[in-house]
């Protein structure tokens, strides 16, 4: 079969999502293509109004269409806590399996200076304003586990401590469910640094 541009850039065009090799990118192109071309005008319209209309909450600087987002604006949740997470991915993944109810932060990465991303690429800055105005009590760190995400955590730690802010950080460790002879070694070490007194 003859592969013309057009399909060749609509397959490489696919691949930029997290997940999606070769294979991947030539089911999904062929998919909507031959079968659902329905389907590919609503994601072309949807991603279109999306890109248009989303930005950064002003306050939290999570994803919304709004000024501020459901979160910040929502008089019920609780000011005095303050998570700081990755990705808007992981506002969403807490703010739905979990019973916490305070505020967020997103830093839209981590630090990583071989990359070129310092504090102001995360907006420490904002962070720092933040902080500086004496509403938020506990710092909760639920940067990522990797190096990056460590190094993230330790700086943010540092910059809270100058205002005086009790800093917490998740616990990582034996998930549910888990049977410890298939843990690798760091998330044995991460499950006995945070355990907890029963």
């Amino acid at each position: 079969m003859e592969r013309g541009d057009c399909l060749q850039r609509l397959m490489q065009a696919l691949r930029c999502l997290p997940g999606v090799g070769p294979k991947s990118a030539q089911r999904m192109a062929f998919h909507l293509l031959q079968h659902d071309h329905e389907g590919a005008r609503r994601l072309v319209e949807r991603l279109d109004e999306a890109l248009k209309k989303i930005r950064r909450c002003r306050s939290c600087r999570t994803l919304t269409e709004l000024e501020t987002c459901r979160i910040c604006a929502d008089p019920g949740r609780d000011r005095s806590q303050l998570c700081v997470v990755e990705t808007p991915a992981d506002v969403f993944a807490i703010d739905r399996a979990t019973v916490y109810k305070g505020l967020y932060f997103v830093l839209h990465g981590r630090l990583s200076p071989l990359d070129g991303i310092g504090p102001e690429e995360l907006g420490l800055d904002l962070l720092e304003k933040r902080l500086a105005e004496g509403e938020v009590k506990e710092l909760i760190l639920a940067t990522n586990s990797t190096v990056e995400g460590e190094a993230s955590a330790y700086y943010i730690a540092d910059l809270a401590r100058r205002f005086e802010i009790s800093v917490s950080r998740i616990a990582y460790g034996v998930p549910v469910g888990g049977e410890l002879e298939y843990l690798d070694a760091n998330t044995l070490v991460h499950a006995f640094q945070g355990r907890r007194v029963v």
